[in-house]
Formats: C-alpha cells, structure tokens, sequence
C-alpha cells in the first residue's frame, strides 16, 4: 500500500512538475513560492488589522505570528526531521528527471512548511474574518493553494507533502482561530 502510495506521488510529481512545465509557469511559479513576492499582501494585512481594529488588531497580527511559528515548529522542527523524506530535486532516482528552476536547499521534503504556514495563516485569517467579508474564504484557500503548488511545480516537493502541510497548517489556524476567539477577542 505504501510503496504504491509513493508510486503514485512520484508519478503525479512529475505531471506536474514536468508535464504541466511551459515559459509562463517558469516565470510565476517561482515568484508564488517567494516570501518577498508576497511583502505587499503582508503589509496590506498588517495596517489592516490596526486600521479597522486598533487595539484589537496588534492582538490579531500577534496571533497571525503566533500561528506561523507553530506550523512552522511543526512542519520544520518536529516532522521532517523525524521522517527524513529527500526532496524530489535532490533524489537521485529523479536526478535526469528535474528541471532546475530554483534552489534546491538541503533541508527534508515531508511536509512542506510553505504549505503548512500559508494554509495555517490562510484559515486562521477565513474564521475571523469571514462573517465580515466573505471573499476572504476563496481567495485565502487559492493563495495558500497557489503557493503549495508552486512548491510542487518548481521540484522543492511531493503532492503528498504540500498535502500534509496544508492538512497540518489547516489544523493549526483552526486552532489558533479558536483559541482566539474563545480566550482573547471577547477580553480586548
């Protein structure tokens, strides 16, 4: 069962990552996975979250970090090193396989933290804020997706482990959205 399971996510890697390849993806595939790409939405959330909530919005950014270190710690820290699964770009089986398209980094595949920290912020910023302000739901979920694809498409990693980090990440900002509301947002 597992050996067909990596069979499958092998396989599917390189749909993507090979079969889907073309100029225009080569281009903004790499931009999606790029933290200092994504500065101006982080600045938008920020003066946001002070602007419309003053006090209670340095609350909301503290628990928006918050939410990253965990998933974060979890993905980084605790999971890859535990499962210790090689990034597709730095397997060897798939060494005539890979298209260069950025670093590949040394660290660990399984899961991936860009997937598990843009999920957890992504779902943590839906349950606050989608009573409010409905388009936050679509357009949170597509740009943790955009990002967890990027991840795939560039050769960095598996299906599976974007996957697991967006399970993970999913998991952490409901928490942490939960335990804002419930222990935080009514004492502000």
């Amino acid at each position: 069962m597992m050996d067909a399971l990596l069979h499958f996510d092998h396989e599917l890697f390189l749909k993507i990552h090979r079969g889907l390849s073309n100029g225009f993806f080569d281009w903004l595939m790499p931009l999606m996975r790029n933290r200092y790409f994504w500065t101006p939405l982080y600045l938008f959330i920020v003066v946001f979250c002070i602007k419309e909530y003053k006090k209670k919005g340095f609350y909301i950014i503290g628990m928006i970090l918050l939410t990253f270190a965990i998933g974060d710690m979890f993905s980084s820290r605790l999971i890859k090193p535990f499962v210790a699964r090689i990034r597709p770009c730095n397997d060897p089986a798939l060494v005539h396989d890979i298209i260069h398209r950025v670093p590949c980094g040394s660290g660990y595949s399984f899961p991936s933290a860009h997937a598990t920290n843009h999920f957890a912020i992504a779902v943590f910023l839906i349950v606050l804020f989608y009573e409010r302000w409905k388009p936050v739901l679509p357009l949170g979920l597509a740009w943790a997706f955009i990002i967890s694809f990027a991840q795939i498409y560039v050769g960095v990693h598996y299906p599976i482990d974007t996957l697991a980090g967006a399970i993970l990440g999913t998991t952490v900002g409901l928490l942490t959205a939960f335990t804002y509301k419930k222990f935080i947002q009514h004492r502000i």
